[in-house]
Parts: C-alpha cells; structure tokens; sequence
C-alpha cells in the first residue's frame, strides 16, 4: 500500500542517504559524488521515506560489487518542470556487468519502484550503469530556480576552482552555474588566465592541495581585494590550522543547498552593511532622486543610441525593428491570461505575481551589469528565466523583449545588447507598476 504523497527537500534525502552508506563507503574508500542538474527542484511532493530506501539499495548494490573509487550519482529534471514530471536518477560507469546489474534490477528493485510509480530505463550504450525514473509532484509550480539569494549583488561571481578529481570539480561548477556564477577550473585554466588572483570573486582548493607557497600567496592578496578563500573538504573533516586567510569550508558530497549557503556566509555581511545604511529613517539628502537623475539620462543616451542603430538593424536582422515596435505594442500585464496560465497548471496568481516581484524587482541593475561585463551566459539564462516567468504571468510584452534580446544571440547581433539596457528598464518599471497596482487592487 502506497503511503500519502507529502512535501520533502530533496537535499535532505540526499544527506540521509550519504551518512546511510557510511560504514560501506569506508570500508571500500568510495567517494560519492552528487551531479544535481540546475532544473533540479528542491521541495517535491512524493514518499521521501519509499525514495531513501530505493536509492540506498541502489547504491548498496553498487559499492558492493564496484571497483571504482569514484561514483557519481546524477539527479535530473526536465528543464520546463510544470506539475508532475519524472526526475531521473542514474549511476553511469560502475565497471559492474551487464547480467549482475539486470538480476539486481528484476529481483530486488522492481518491488520498491512500485511504491513510487517508478520505471527502469534501458540503455544499451551504457551497460554498466543503472538509470531509473520516478515521477514527483512540485510545491512551487512552474519554478525553475529554486534557490533564491537575499540580494541580487550575491548573483554573477567568479570562482576558481582547483580540485584534486574532476568529477568533483565538474559536479560543483554545474552547481555554482545555478546562481550565475563563472567557473574556472584547474592551475592550467588560472594560467590562461593570466596567472592573476585579483580578477575572481571565490578561490575553492581541495585541502589535499594546499601548501605553504599557495597559502602566503593568497594572504597577499587579500591584502589588496576582497578575495574569499575556501577549502574543499571531505566530511570526517579537521579544522584547518591557516584560520586568517580562511573564510569558509565547503564539505563533501557538495550539493545546491551547500552551493547556497555557502555564498549566503561569504557575502551576508557585506549586503547587511548595504543594507543598514539605507534603512535611515530621515536622510539629510535624499539620494534616489540623483540616482533616478543619472539613471534617467543613462537611458536617454541609449535610447539615442538605439534610433542610431535601427537602419542597420533594419538591413541585417530579418527580425527588423518594424517589427519589434509591433511587439513593444503588446500589453505590459495581461491580467486575464494570467490568471488563465495559473489555473490551468494550478498555481495561485497573486502568489506568482509576488514571487515575480522577488525575483525582478531591480533586476535592471543587474541586466546592465552582466550587458557591460560582456557575460554571455549569464545574459542568455537570465532571458529564459525572464520569459519563462514573465509568461506565467501574463506580461506579453516582456515575454516578447525577453525573446528578441534572444534573438540576438541568434543572429550574432551581440553588440546591439547595451541598447536593450534602457529598455529592459523602462519595460521593468512600466510592469512593476501593473503588478504593484493589481496587488493594492486585490487588498482592498
């Protein structure tokens, strides 16, 4: 008999499950590597306890009859992850045959899949791996990123990460790409880059790496930036002895939510200071209006520069800005397809509109900043993000800008990027003011 579905953190089972497979993974010298993919949710609804007993039979099965010393278990999702959708669970490379992983599978797992409406997925181009699907329900629905930072300033850092396995070194970029941060991995990587500290936000080194030489080096420049150095360790630990130049641990197995609160530690004081100082309750000088001053001409001057650029754009884009001006057209909040969009996968409107406030509100700030640092990827994943949201809410306008920023990767148009600048801006402002309007409507 099935148990009733309820809501669980995925990082939870996880951890349980690592400290379950303890005495084994001592005993055969296993590390087990966690590869959590970004569309990865955090809270889903399903039997967390039918879950944790499949995956520790799995892994069971696997320290048991494999040699490798490395085992990484991937967790992935689909990348539009709605109401219900399967989340799969696989274990490649075990080095363990064909015929021993099929027994397992039919005699042992079959029955414990059921519990969870699971299915085996066959793979003949991997053989020796065990891949398995097990659909769950969400508690956000339609959320893609869900981990959000206190303040949007914690977002878009650079990291270097020099790791003795690369499998851990892979395994923890995928997770700090979640959070927009750029990765370089390995001393070859530094070098190319010039062999400068300076220019990254995060310095990661397994604790099997450190010396003396890289330690003195480091000290020197925090002396000059604010440099944050963490060691990579394995669970069992020691405090390491360097206290002064260490600002924080990251403990193996890494998983989002260490991600997370990793760069919350890192990061926290300097966003409270931000924020204390601008909580005074009665300035000598109110600075918005000079900030909003500046803002303001910023964008009169890129909107210059965009009827500059239109007959070029006219020429080259077979998406002219002919029809870009129908787009701009589109209503900034459509209130009734939004609410169509929410009831149609189950989602409370007024709540998503809020969470949309959370997410963008002076995301302007942080658009400019990722279009002047030239970062790609960074830009191309906060447009999916953008457009994703802004159609669950019915802001047909954005959703459109969102896209033809897109379309600008398409057409290798990328140095047309700072005119979208301004109107990213003015486009934001005009739909938080839809948004704060029909909330105030709502309340009373």
């Amino acid at each position: 008999m099935k148990k009733i579905a309820k809501f669980f953190d995925i990082n939870m089972v996880l951890m349980t499950l690592f400290s379950s497979l303890e005495t084994i993974r001592d005993e055969k010298k296993i590390e087990l590597i966690y590869e959590i993919e970004a569309t990865m949710p955090k809270e889903l609804k399903g039997n967390p306890e039918a879950l944790l007993h499949l995956l520790t039979q799995i892994l069971t099965f696997v320290f048991q009859n494999s040699n490798e010393k490395e085992i990484v278990f991937s967790l992935l999702a689909p990348k539009d992850f709605l109401y219900e959708e399967s989340i799969s669970f696989e274990i490649r490379e075990t080095g363990i045959s064909k015929e021993k992983i099929v027994s397992f599978l039919e005699t042992r797992l079959n029955k414990n899949l059921e519990l969870l409406d699971g299915e085996i997925i066959s793979n003949a181009e991997n053989l020796s791996g065990i891949y398995i699907r097990i659909p769950f329900k969400l508690n956000e629905l339609g959320k893609r990123r869900y981990y959000r930072l206190p303040d949007m300033a914690m977002l878009g850092k650079k990291v270097l990460l020099i790791c003795e396995s690369p499998k851990v070194a892979q395994s923890i970029e995928k997770m700090f790409k979640y959070f927009l941060y750029d990765v370089d991995i390995g001393a070859d990587e530094y070098k190319k880059r010039g062999s400068d500290l300076t220019q990254y936000d995060i310095l990661i080194i397994d604790d099997k790496l450190t010396t003396q030489g890289l330690e003195n080096l480091i000290a020197k420049v925090q002396t000059e930036t604010d440099l944050k150095y963490v060691l990579l360790q394995d669970s069992n630990y020691t405090e390491a002895k360097n206290v002064q130049i260490e600002s924080a641990h990251l403990i193996k197995p890494v998983i989002p939510e260490s991600i997370y609160e990793l760069i919350v530690s890192l990061f926290e004081d300097e966003i409270k200071d931000r924020s204390i100082r601008s909580r005074v309750k009665n300035p000598i000088v109110n600075m918005e209006k000079y900030i909003d001053k500046a803002f303001k001409k910023g964008v009169e001057r890129s909107i210059k520069e965009n009827e500059r650029n239109q007959n070029t754009l006219k020429d080259n884009d077979p998406h002219n800005m002919e029809e870009e001006e129908k787009e701009i057209e589109r209503v900034t909040l459509d209130i009734k397809v939004g609410e169509q969009n929410a009831k149609r996968v189950g989602l409370e409107y007024s709540k998503e509109l809020k969470n949309f406030l959370d997410s963008f509100d002076r995301s302007d700030v942080y658009f400019r900043e990722v279009v002047n640092d030239k970062a790609v990827w960074q830009i191309k994943d906060f447009c999916i993000e953008l457009e994703k949201q802004a159609k669950i809410i019915g802001a047909q306008s954005m959703s459109s800008f969102a896209d033809r920023v897109s379309l600008l990767f398409v057409y290798d148009k990328l140095d047309k990027l700072p005119v979208y600048i301004a109107k990213y801006h003015l486009e934001l402002k005009k739909l938080i003011g839809e948004i704060k309007t029909h909330l105030s409507s709502l309340e009373k």
